[in-house]
C-alpha cells in the first residue's frame, strides 16, 4: 500500500469525525449559545448544502493547480473552518465556521479518489479509493464516539480543536508522503465539464443519491427508532452507531475489493440486498437482536456502492474525471439531506418511527433499477460500435478492390 494512502486516509479520518460529531454534540452546542435543538441542527444541514456547493466549486478553482496543492489548500480550509468553529463567540459565527471546513469536503475526497486511483494500477484503483474512504468509515467507529466524550466531558470546543488537529496532521501527510502529479495536459474546465453530458455519469451519480440515501433515510432517525421501537436505552445509541460504524468499514473495504473484479453484478447483489434490509428493518426494529444485526448490515450494504460508484464515474469520466468525482461526492450528501427530509415527511404523517427504513427500501430499490439501466445502455451501445467496427471492416477491402479495379 502506498503511503499516500495513509496520508488521505488520515485527512478523510478527520473529515469523517467533524461531518458526524456534531450530532452528538448538538445539546451542547445549543445550551452554550442559548438556541432551540432544531435551530442548532442548521449547523448539520449548513454543512452538508456547503459540501453540494463547495464539491464542483472548490474543484473548479482548484484546475490552475496541481491535485497535491489542491489537497494541501482544502486541508487547510478543514483547519480554518474547524478552528474558527472551536472559537465562535455566537452561534452565526459557527455556522461560518461548519460552512468554511465543509467547503474542503467534497473536493478533496473528489480530488483525492483521482490521485489514489492513479497511485496503483489499473486493477487495484477501487481498493486503492476504498483505502482512503476507510478513514471515513473508521471516523464513525473511532472518532465521532471519542469526539463526542471529549465534548461532554471537557467540553465541545475541545472536540473541534481536536478535530482541528488531526487536519494538521493530515496536511503534513499530503505534503510529505503524497507525489506530485502533473496537470493533464490539454484538460481545461470546459473538458471537466464534459463529463456531465456523458449519459453513465449522470446515472452513476444519481445511483449515489439514491443508493447511499437509502441508508440515511433510516439512520437519520435511529436514535427515536431504537429507544421508544426497539426499547434500548438512551445510553445505548453510542455502540449502536458503532455497529453502523463497523459495517460501513467492512462494507467499504468488501466494496473495494470486489468492485475491481465485477464492478456492476457487486450493485446489483449490494443495493438489491440493502432494499431488502431496510424493508426488512420496518420488522426487525422491534427486536433488540434482530435491530443490532440490521443497523450493522445497512452499514454494511450501504458504504459496499461507495468505491465501484465512484469508480464507475472515474471511468466514465476518464478524460475529465476530477470535477465529476468531486461533484458524485456531493451527491452523496444530496442523497443523505433529501433521505432525511422524506423519512421526516412520513413520521409526521402519522406512519411511524420505522416508517423511513420503508423510504431507505424504495431509494434503495431504485438506484437498482438505475444501476439495470445502466448496463443495459452500456451494452446496447458496445453492440452498437461492434456493427460499426464490423462494417468498416467490410467496406474497406471493397473500397480496396474498386480502386484496383
Amino acid at each position: 500500500m502506498p503511503l499516500a494512502l495513509l496520508a488521505l486516509a488520515i485527512g478523510a479520518f478527520g473529515i469523517g469525525t467533524t461531518e458526524f460529531v456534531i450530532m452528538g454534540l448538538l445539546p451542547e452546542v445549543a445550551g452554550d449559545f442559548q438556541v432551540t435543538i432544531p435551530t442548532a441542527g442548521y449547523l448539520v444541514t449548513g454543512y452538508a448544502l456547503g459540501v453540494v456547493i463547495g464539491a464542483p466549486l472548490m474543484t473548479v478553482l482548484g484546475t490552475k493547480v496541481s491535485r497535491k496543492r489542491m489537497l494541501m489548500v482544502l486541508m487547510g480550509l478543514f483547519i480554518a473552518g474547524n478552528v474558527l468553529s472551536a472559537v465562535a463567540p455566537v452561534f452565526g459565527v459557527m455556522l461560518m465556521g461548519r460552512v468554511v471546513a465543509s467547503l474542503a469536503h467534497g473536493a478533496f475526497f473528489g480530488i483525492g479518489s483521482v490521485v489514489a486511483a492513479d497511485l496503483v494500477a489499473p486493477a487495484k484503483k477501487a481498493g486503492a479509493i476504498a483505502m482512503m474512504f476507510t478513514g471515513l468509515t473508521v471516523a464513525n467507529v473511532v472518532g465521532v464516539p471519542m469526539g463526542t466524550f471529549i465534548g461532554q466531558s471537557i467540553g465541545w470546543r475541545t472536540t473541534f480543536l481536536v478535530v482541528a488537529g488531526l487536519g494538521v496532521l493530515g496536511l503534513a501527510g499530503v505534503a510529505k508522503l503524497v507525489p506530485e502529479q502533473p496537470r493533464p495536459e490539454g484538460v481545461r474546465l470546459r473538458h471537466e465539464l464534459a463529463a456531465f453530458r456523458n449519459v453513465q455519469v449522470l446515472l452513476a451519480m444519481a445511483m449515489t443519491v439514491l443508493g447511499f440515501g437509502g441508508v440515511f433515510a433510516a439512520i437519520t432517525y435511529i436514535t427515536p427508532m431504537m429507544t421508544e421501537v426497539a426499547g434500548f436505552a438512551d445510553s445505548s445509541v453510542t455502540w449502536l452507531l458503532v455497529l453502523f460504524g463497523l459495517g460501513m468499514v467492512g462494507g467499504n473495504l468488501a466494496g473495494g475489493k470486489f468492485a475491481d473484479r465485477s464492478l456492476m453484478p457487486l450493485l446489483y447483489v449490494s443495493l438489491g440486498a440493502l432494499a431488502l434490509v431496510l424493508a426488512l428493518f420496518t420488522f426487525t426494529a422491534h427486536n433488540k437482536v434482530a435491530a443490532a444485526v440490521s443497523i450493522v448490515l445497512v452499514g454494511a450494504l450501504g458504504f459496499a456502492t461507495v468505491p465501484p460508484l465512484q469508480k464507475r464515474v472515474l471511468d466514465q469520466a476518464s478524460g475529465a474525471p476530477t470535477l465529476a468525482s468531486a461533484v458524485n461526492i456531493g451527491a452523496f450528501n444530496l442523497g443523505n439531506a433529501l433521505a432525511a427530509w422524506l423519512g421526516g415527511i412520513v413520521i409526521t404523517a402519522g406512519f411511524g418511527l420505522t416508517a423511513p427504513n420503508w423510504v431507505g427500501a424504495v431509494l434503495a430499490a431504485s438506484a437498482l433499477v438505475l444501476a439495470v439501466l445502466s448496463s443495459a445502455l452500456e451494452r446496447r451501445d458496445l453492440r452498437r460500435d461492434s456493427r460499426i467496427v464490423a462494417a468498416s471492416a467490410v467496406a474497406e477491402p471493397a473500397s480496396a478492390a474498386g480502386v484496383r479495379h
